[in-house]
């Protein structure tokens, strides 16, 4: 793979509100710091020369600044700050990618991601220009209809993680446009511009820690790293 630069936005701009508490989940201690530094941790593990960009609400700013020192947590990056939506705060980061190259768009609440799937995702953007990480679906689903519901075949669908790898050139120019209610991730941004999206293996427990179950989840595997 061409070593071209690599930039990684960490999107961060959720409040926790399904999480129950007034401290937005991205700063939640688990494993002895904040989720948000388990998060860049994983791009570090994986190239400590990513240029990591992390999106927060300007409200939070000065929160994370001060965890940064509490913590001791010297990761080189830069802030951005978040938008009305995830769509405006992605724009608003991509402004500080300042050179070509590759550009990660992950969820600031995703710590568990692996560096065999970012280093996959990182590949296949550099030969197709986009990639984001999937799982195949394993629970059964059913279709809202008029009359109630209806089995779908659970083969012709999958879920999306992140890192959503891109292009630069090619998401710079996607993001180039008025935001639209169909745009529900990074991909189909992308994808509205007409350029297709390369889909490759994500890791199970790459979840979006959004409940504190999840919490428990997130500290049990991250644990369970520590001690391997």
């Amino acid at each position: 793979m061409n070593e071209l630069p690599k930039y990684v936005l960490i999107v961060a701009g959720g409040r926790g509100l399904r999480m129950g508490e007034q401290l937005p989940k991205q700063f939640i201690p688990i494993a002895g710091k904040p989720v948000l530094m388990h998060t860049l941790d994983a791009f570090v593990r994986y190239d400590a020369s990513v240029r990591l960009i992390v999106v927060l609400p300007e409200s939070h700013q000065q929160y994370w600044q001060d965890l940064c020192r509490e913590y001791n947590f010297s990761v080189p990056h830069q802030i951005a700050t978040g938008g009305e939506t995830r769509f405006h705060s992605v724009r608003n980061g991509l402004k500080l990618v300042n050179s070509s190259g590759l550009v990660a768009i992950h969820d600031g609440v995703r710590p568990l991601v692996t560096t065999d799937v970012i280093d996959a995702c990182f590949r296949a953007a550099a030969s197709d220009k986009a990639a984001i990480p999937v799982l195949p679906m394993i629970d059964s689903l059913r279709e809202y209809n008029a009359t109630g519901s209806m089995p779908v075949d659970r083969t012709r669908y999958c879920s999306v993680q992140t890192p959503q790898v891109f292009d630069s050139a090619t998401v710079l120019s996607a993001y180039d446009v008025p935001f639209d209610e169909c745009f529900t991730d990074d991909a189909s941004v992308v994808e509205s511009s007409g350029h297709p999206v390369t889909l490759v293996a994500g890791n199970r427990e790459n979840i979006k820690i959004t409940t504190p179950f999840d919490l428990l989840i997130a500290e049990a595997v991250l644990k369970g790293r520590t001690n391997i």
